[in-house]
């Protein structure tokens, strides 16, 4: 049995800063300004749509000369990868790192629970290896696809 500070419920963040599908990119944008963040959760009715980052925002809609006040359901990614909060953290290290992400939203019963980023596992010293690893592997690049 895992020990409940073994778990991704002990260190992830539960107050998350979100966006609904339909609000423009300018507020997405201004949300994480104003937050420090670089990711948010795009989220209905407490259900995980996607995900929105700044690079999203700048690849996906500054770069291709789109309009800020678009929403934010034209540029966010839809493949989001989700963990729950009994995982362990190094589940959730594993799980980030195969899928080379840096931030893991928490899911329960299909509602948005928290969220998890790399620096969360980094900062705690007892899963300084699982941090490292991941980290490793996000930072190489991913095949490019054909």
């Amino acid at each position: 049995m895992t020990l409940n500070n073994n778990t991704v419920k002990s260190i992830m963040t539960t107050n998350v800063a979100t966006v609904s599908p339909n609000q423009t990119v300018q507020e997405a944008a201004r949300l994480m300004s104003e937050k420090n963040i670089g990711a948010l959760p795009v989220v209905e009715n407490g259900q995980i749509k996607g995900m929105i980052t700044d690079r999203d925002i700048t690849l996906r809609t500054t770069a291709e000369g789109k309009n800020a006040s678009i929403p934010v359901s034209q540029v966010m990614s839809t493949n989001v990868v989700t963990g729950t909060p009994n995982m362990s953290v190094e589940e959730a290290a594993n799980v980030m790192s195969q899928h080379q992400i840096r931030r893991l939203p928490i899911v329960e019963n299909n509602q948005l629970r928290g969220i998890v980023a790399l620096g969360d596992i980094a900062t705690n010293h007892a899963y300084d290896e699982a941090a490292e690893q991941a980290l490793t592997n996000i930072s190489e690049p991913s095949q490019p696809q054909a």
